[in-house]
């Protein structure tokens, strides 16, 4: 939408990771060092962390576009909650080695071979995981047996090993002692600064054309700062919303109000939603006075219900959104009505149609 309206041959604050886009901070920098390190050691772990949304998955997707294909071998993972038997057939397929009807014992065979034929080919296997922290200990243990196959002296396979803080605390845990002696380099992946920021910013939208359209005042690059932390993703989304309120706004300049604008839009938009009060209903008019329900005058906090009760009514609770029934409701109504319109107006086409009655007879 505000793409052709400030004349940018695209959108500049995808959510999607994009080599394209990759901006060289500091911390990046040092990231991509560690990886780049990694594949001249051709062996070992190398484990990289990062918050959400930092930028792991760009760095990743930068290095295979590095890579030499007639050297290299890489293959990308990224890991759910799977045992450690799946963990070796994702490794299996991410290499294109077929696994089908193969025992764990055949299954580790064919890996094996397959890492050797790549050997013997001149080049490397490289092992890509993504989202590391969602490996269980038995899948982490699975990979680092994979480290064993050699030919000769040669490791035959390489694994660099990406995922959140959570990560990094698994790795402390004692029974990944013997993993952690298979690492050669771990680094985390921190936050931009104030200055990185804004040459984020202003490197993404270089890469789309910028002539500087719209304009971002000093005073706005310090609030988007101050809401995201420095946090890419999160700065992306402050800055997509930025810039559609400024097309929608035909504005050419944003300053620090408008970005306090739409950082309260966001905060309004992902606040948790506040449950509405239960209104007792009022009785029947005419009805019998002994009879009516008077909900007003009941003390609803001294009831009490078995837990087996109260977890039910709560997870029905849960499941029940009101706005979306009346929406329902409202529109079964809108449908009633159109259909009852139809059948009156068939109705009088009919009467109108119909031959009159002889009164002689």
């Amino acid at each position: 939408m505000y793409t052709s309206f400030f004349k940018l041959s695209g959108k500049p604050f995808q959510l999607n990771p994009d080599p394209a886009f990759f901006y060289g901070s500091r911390g990046h920098r040092r990231a991509m060092a560690y990886l780049e390190y990694g594949l001249h050691q051709s062996e070992g772990f190398i484990v990289i962390t990062g918050e959400i949304g930092a930028g792991k998955t760009t760095i990743v997707r930068s290095l295979f576009e590095q890579l030499d294909p007639e050297r290299v071998v890489a293959a990308n993972i990224v890991s759910t909650q799977i045992d450690a038997d799946d963990m070796l057939r994702l490794v299996a397929a991410a290499f294109g080695v077929p696994s089908r009807n193969l025992d764990k014992a055949g299954l580790l065979l064919a890996l094996e071979t397959y890492l050797v034929s790549v050997t013997a080919a001149g080049k490397r296997a490289l092992l890509i995981v993504d989202e590391a922290q969602n490996l269980t200990p038995a899948a982490v243990e699975e990979l680092r047996m994979l480290s064993n196959f050699q030919l000769e002296d040669h490791a035959l396979l390489q694994s660099f090993l990406v995922g959140q803080p959570e990560f990094r605390d698994m790795m402390q845990h004692p029974e990944m002692q013997q993993l952690r002696q298979r690492v050669i380099a771990s680094y985390h992946l921190g936050p931009l600064d104030a200055q990185e920021t804004r040459g984020y910013i202003e490197h993404r939208l270089s890469r789309v054309g910028w002539a500087r359209d719209p304009d971002f005042e000093p005073g706005a690059f310090s609030a988007i700062y101050g809401y995201t932390g420095g946090i890419p993703r999160r700065i992306n989304t402050l800055c997509d919303r930025l810039m559609l309120s400024a097309y929608l706004g035909e504005r050419h300049m944003i300053g620090e109000g408008d970005v306090r604008e739409v950082i309260d839009e966001l905060k309004e938009e992902f606040a948790p939603g506040r449950a509405r009060p239960l209104q007792p209903p009022q009785p029947a008019a005419g009805g019998d006075a002994e009879l009516a329900l008077r909900l007003d005058a009941l003390a609803l906090e001294r009831l009490r219900a078995p837990p087996e009760l109260a977890e039910r009514a709560t997870s029905l609770a849960g499941n029940y959104d009101l706005q979306r029934i009346e929406a329902r409701l409202a529109g079964l109504e809108q449908s009633v009505s159109a259909t009852l319109q139809v059948l009156s107006q068939l109705l009088q086409a009919v009467r109108r149609d119909a031959p009159a009655t002889d009164k002689s007879e």
